[in-house]
């Protein structure tokens, strides 16, 4: 049995992490957090998130209940992220993060904390999106110079960031395989009379429109065909299985930051 807390209870991740811990036989939800000031807070956590009591009523102070779990899963904002990982780092609780979002900064402290238990960060915890990721790192590399590379993603209206944490994440994949530097080759909007595209362009495409939940497509285009690899997700269910898995394999796990290929031996 592994003893989870959930961070961001009451949002759209954190509603549905809460449901399927409970479905879960091997998992327990020992504890839920949301900010201070958050309405949700005092609510127990199974009817915010939609489903029968948990017995868990929705707290804004983690390091209250972190002693009542092995890890803590995040699905939040990056300020309240870094606050709840280093109670996590404080108290020696492995944590899962799926924020997204992050600055420069942000991203260097939260190597340095993860560094001191064992975390695993992903931008995406979709078993088919890092699965993915493996793919077109061969493929770029087989097909090479002759081909250029775009990455299109949507999400719904409501999506802070741009690009997504995952298409960030693809791009980067892509630009190691042909040894470029993404913060060089990276084009992120197209507008005017911008000329022909260079050769070791890398394009971020966004969308964002209604409640879609996630879409990813890789293009790779050359001359008279073009090749596109394609990953829809219709549920958040996607991501918090993934987030679940990651929670089971990180727990026990020595200190150190992994990522979803840790998770499934994707190195």
């Amino acid at each position: 049995m592994v003893n989870i807390i959930v961070a961001g209870a009451a949002g759209r991740m954190g509603c549905r992490l809460v449901a399927l811990i409970k479905e879960a036989a091997e998992l327990r939800l020992a504890g839920a957090v949301e900010g201070k000031g958050h309405p949700a807070v005092g609510q127990d956590a199974g009817e915010v998130a939609g489903c029968d009591r948990s017995g868990i009523r929705i707290t804004d102070d983690l390091s209250a209940v972190i002693g009542q779990a092995q890890a803590v899963i995040d699905f939040s904002v990056p300020e309240a992220t870094l606050k709840n990982l280093r109670t996590a780092a404080q108290h020696q609780r492995a944590m899962v993060i799926g924020t997204t979002g992050f600055s420069a900064s942000e991203l260097d402290e939260l190597k340095t904390l993860a560094g001191r238990i064992p975390c695993v960060f992903s931008p995406n915890m979709s078993v088919g999106v890092n699965l993915i990721c493996k793919i077109i790192s061969e493929m770029a590399k087989t097909l090479g110079e002759d081909y250029d590379i775009e990455v299109i993603e949507a999400h719904h209206r409501l999506k802070k960031d741009a690009p997504s944490g995952t298409a960030l994440k693809i791009a980067e994949v892509l630009a190691k395989a042909v040894n470029r530097d993404l913060n060089q080759v990276g084009v992120y909007s197209r507008k005017g009379v911008i000329g022909e595209r260079k050769k070791s362009e890398i394009g971020i495409q966004t969308i964002r429109a209604g409640d879609i939940v996630g879409d990813h497509t890789i293009l790779f285009g050359g001359v008279g065909e073009r090749i596109e690899v394609t990953h829809r997700a219709s549920s958040r269910d996607t991501f918090a299985q993934g987030a679940l898995r990651a929670a089971r394999w990180v727990a026990g796990r020595p200190p150190g930051l992994y990522d979803m290929t840790d998770v499934l031996d994707l190195k």
